[in-house]
């Protein structure tokens, strides 16, 4: 006789995936934002690094496709307790747009078209962990998902990896962006269930 309904364990994984703590696994894309979705055309679309000292650095959309390009394929975990695998990008990696920035920053403040910010330690953009990306599934990543093009950083939750980015700030200090002022985590870890300050 069963004392444990099958229900009560949650959803289940798919055989051979590994989802972290609290999370279940979708087959979708679901779409969350913070507010309208902007609508850039490629042509207005530009990317600029912004050092500590205010030396900018920045890249219109021809720039970028001139960049080598990778194709990650990678799992994503969301705040709202949803995980999809094995996505699929085409992304220029922060370790080539950084490559002739000079910094001693620690810290950055990700800034997107309609106002959003996020802000995540420099150490979490480099050696291979996120990408510039403006594609998915082998299409031009659509606007509800962040397209033109967004950040992409899949090993914290999907805040992190802001849609419609425009700008990167390398800053000396940490400063909170949209959701972490608002109390979600500062950093976002999903296998420490870092969603709000205090986890």
């Amino acid at each position: 006789m069963a004392f444990i309904s099958r229900g009560f364990h949650g959803r289940r994984p798919s055989a051979g995936t590994k989802l972290p703590p609290g999370q279940y696994e979708t087959t979708g894309f679901p779409v969350l934002s913070a507010g309208p979705t902007p609508r850039i055309r490629q042509d207005d679309w530009k990317l600029s690094v912004t050092t500590e000292a205010g030396k900018q650095h920045v890249w219109d959309w021809a720039g970028l496709m001139a960049l080598p390009a990778e194709s990650p394929t990678v799992d994503l975990h969301c705040v709202t307790k949803w995980s999809k695998f094995g996505t699929e990008w085409r992304g220029v990696s922060l370790d080539v747009l950084l490559a002739d920035v000079e910094t001693a920053a620690e810290h950055v403040l990700v800034t997107s078209y309609g106002g959003y910010t996020t802000n995540i330690p420099l150490a979490d953009l480099v050696d291979g962990k996120a990408w510039i990306a403006y594609g998915y599934g082998g299409s031009d990543l659509a606007p509800e998902h962040g397209g033109p093009a967004r950040l992409l950083v899949p090993h914290l939750y999907l805040w992190k990896s802001a849609k419609w980015v425009r700008g990167i700030e390398l800053r000396q200090s940490d400063v909170p962006g949209f959701w972490e002022s608002a109390g979600y985590h500062n950093y976002g870890d999903p296998w420490r269930e870092q969603r709000y300050q205090g986890d």
